[in-house]
């Protein structure tokens, strides 16, 4: 394991010799910059030094920044990326595709490897800590949150949950400039997060806590009058905060959403949905699966509010008749002059492209089909396959325009044959 053995100096300084020879082109020489020559690990240039970090994975990064005060500060003001959701991986280029000039591609790769073999080498408290990110993330969090300040994105998936409300309020106290995080199957976060993440945070674009069921609708509301730049929304799973009290503040504040899981959720009714359509008209894909309370209104709304929605799913949804599918269908001929105008040309690229109503038994095939001949971008064939209607027996007969032409094509071919 990484630290565990203490390596003796003159091996450290015999892999700083290899790496200078090898930037110095085997002349044995320092390596000079701009009037400085390179004669230790700490002089080695911040774009390099970066260009390396950005090669590897989130592990060895951090690790690395235990090198030096150095490279700390580089790594820490250069990381803007970090995921700390760790599996059992070497580390490993994270391209083929490295942007350098052909000449230096085989030196660059050879100092990654010999700084590689350096950091893995080390016995520092901060691969201590890496090492025991395995038992405990929360305390992980709390020692680099307030170091990486320029993150932009954070993942902290986790299977086993380890993350407390105190690890949340330290990256928002640090990470002002996050724009992206994951904080889903986090258990043991309560509204303290949300709360945190609401003062320290409101550049957040995209947002997780999915499986975050200790989260309430109020929580949520709160969350939504700082972050009005949400685009992405995953609250599956969130029972207690997805509630219709809390999209109507959704549709209130975060105008700007694209795309909204609330798959689960089983608090969502009609009024939750109807003020979402109607306050996030830019809605391109939406999760309603399993959403039991909701009923062909809330459809409705969505295809009246929402003229851009490209996805959605209505797994289990089984208020869901005719009339909603009808619905969507008329709001594209409704709105066909509109979107040709602002479209210019694209309106076939428009409209529902991904259509889940499986369980849906309440529908009939006269409905489903018009809806299918209205969205060509909807198909049965099992190439694409984007209408889904499993547990439908009913809706067999429902075919997509390229089923229809297929078996056409074939019926012509025995045809001549014969």
């Amino acid at each position: 394991m990484i630290g565990e053995e203490k390596v003796r100096s003159e091996d450290l300084n015999l892999c700083f010799e290899k790496l200078m020879m090898v930037a110095a082109g085997n002349s044995g020489e320092g390596v000079k910059r701009k009037g400085a020559v390179i004669t230790e690990w700490k002089d080695i240039p911040m774009e390099l030094l970066l260009r390396i970090v950005s090669l590897v994975d989130d592990r060895t990064a951090i690790v690395a920044s235990g090198v030096c005060s150095g490279w700390r500060d580089a790594i820490c003001l250069g990381l803007t990326h970090l995921c700390l959701s760790w599996y059992l991986f070497f580390p490993m280029f994270k391209s083929t595709n490295i942007c350098v000039f052909p000449c230096f591609r085989q030196q660059l790769f050879d100092v990654y490897v010999l700084v590689l073999q350096f950091t893995s080498s080390l016995k520092l408290g901060c691969v201590v800590s890496c090492c025991r990110c395995w038992k405990n993330m929360n305390n992980l969090v709390l020692s680099l949150a307030p170091k990486f300040t320029k993150l932009l994105t954070l993942v902290l998936r986790q299977e086993n949950p380890q993350l407390e409300d105190t690890a949340v309020e330290t990256i928002a106290k640090f990470c002002h400039d996050l724009q992206d995080l994951d904080l889903s199957k986090s258990f043991k976060l309560g509204d303290r997060s949300l709360y945190a993440l609401a003062h320290g945070c409101p550049n957040l674009t995209k947002l997780n806590i999915s499986g975050c069921t200790s989260f309430s609708d109020e929580g949520l509301e709160y969350l939504t009058k700082f972050c009005r730049k949400l685009k992405i929304l995953n609250l599956c799973g969130c029972v207690k905060a997805a509630t219709d009290c809390a999209l109507q503040a959704i549709g209130q504040n975060c105008n700007m959403l694209h795309s909204l899981n609330l798959g689960w959720c089983d608090n969502v009714g009609d009024l939750g949905v109807t003020s979402l359509a109607y306050g996030c008209p830019d809605l391109r894909c939406l999760d309603l699966c399993g959403c039991v309370r909701i009923t062909d209104d809330s459809v409705i709304a969505l295809a009246n509010g929402c003229l851009h929605l490209r996805s959605l799913g209505l797994y289990y949804c089984r208020n869901i008749t005719d009339r909603a599918m009808y619905s969507l269908a008329h709001s594209r001929v409704k709105n066909k002059a509109s979107i040709w105008q602002s479209m210019k040309g694209r309106y076939d690229e428009e409209g529902l492209r991904s259509l889940n109503i499986s369980q849906c038994t309440a529908l009939t095939p006269s409905a489903v089909q018009a809806l299918c001949d209205t969205f060509p971008a909807l198909h049965t064939c099992s190439e694409r396959h984007s209408l889904v209607m499993s547990g439908c027996l009913n809706l067999t007969s429902v075919h997509c325009a390229c089923a229809v032409q297929s078996h056409r094509t074939l019926n012509s071919i025995l045809h001549t044959a014969h």
